[in-house]
């Protein structure tokens, strides 16, 4: 059985740092890994395309460096790509477009064990996690699953509406604001929203904190952690290949297109 290393950071009362990515070549993966400065990788399958192998071998990677996982996953297949990244390996599960406490709890219910003290929806499955020979006994694999860190975007409108229920529903572990989803559902740009996108994050916070749940917070700098940590924040997320990508060729080509353009 391997260590949760979110979920021990959460018990332990301790911060975490994680950064996405989107790329399945599991060597990405390791590279994150061999830096020694993140506590898991988050992969955005919700953005990206991927196949069953693919969440095996990010986990593998992750495991050489005893680095945790998290995916991104949609909300209308969550179960089904949730229940099959667990068995590979993942350790925390983000979901996406959530709307109301009684969403939540339906999410909940789909990825806890299916026991009698749990009364979930995810059995048995015959994948890497029960860690084929010798096989974990069912008791032991129905942990793991307990184990898992179950995250919710906050992100709609009706989200925010519903916050201080959504934080009350027992296995939600951490929330996270989304600004792009948010704006959206109110029918309007980010760019237009940005003061009342950032109130409702400060109310998604104080609301969580209060309710024992924990925020997590997606950043682009380190310092941009310090205005996060003076709200009682402790997680957070760094980066975003694709993102970090982006702005290097952006950047650092249009440096060199103006050296370029200097020697016609």
């Amino acid at each position: 059985m391997k260590t949760n290393r979110l979920r021990h950071l959460l018990s332990s009362g301790l911060p975490s740092i994680a950064t996405r990515i989107e790329n399945t070549w599991p060597v990405i993966t390791e590279i994150v890994g061999s830096t020694g400065h993140y506590d898991y990788v988050e992969f955005v399958a919700e953005y990206a395309p991927f196949a069953h192998t693919d969440l095996e071998n990010i986990a593998r990677a992750a495991e050489l460096s005893e680095m945790g996982t998290m995916i991104k996953v949609d909300f209308q297949n969550r179960a089904y790509v949730a229940q099959k990244a667990m068995a590979s390996g993942f350790q925390a599960i983000l979901f996406t477009d959530h709307k109301t406490a009684a969403e939540v709890r339906e999410s909940i219910y789909l990825v806890r064990p299916d026991t009698p003290q749990d009364q979930g929806r995810f059995g048995y499955p015959n994948r890497r996690w029960i860690g084929y020979q010798p096989y974990n006994p069912q008791m032991d694999f129905a942990a793991m699953v307990r184990a898992t860190v179950l995250a919710f975007m906050i992100e709609k409108r009706e989200a925010m509406d519903n916050i201080e229920e959504i934080c009350s529903v027992e296995g939600v572990d951490m929330v996270q604001f989304g600004p792009s989803d948010y704006s959206m559902s109110m029918g309007r740009n980010r760019s237009e929203t940005v003061a009342e996108f950032k109130a409702a994050e400060r109310r998604m916070i104080e609301v969580a904190l209060a309710h024992g749940v924990q925020p997590r917070c997606e950043i682009a700098s380190p310092d941009d952690a310090r205005y996060y940590i003076d709200l009682g924040v402790r997680h957070f997320c760094l980066g975003d290949e694709l993102a970090n990508a982006a702005r290097y060729w952006s950047q650092q080509g249009a440096a060199l297109r103006t050296v370029v353009e200097g020697l016609k």
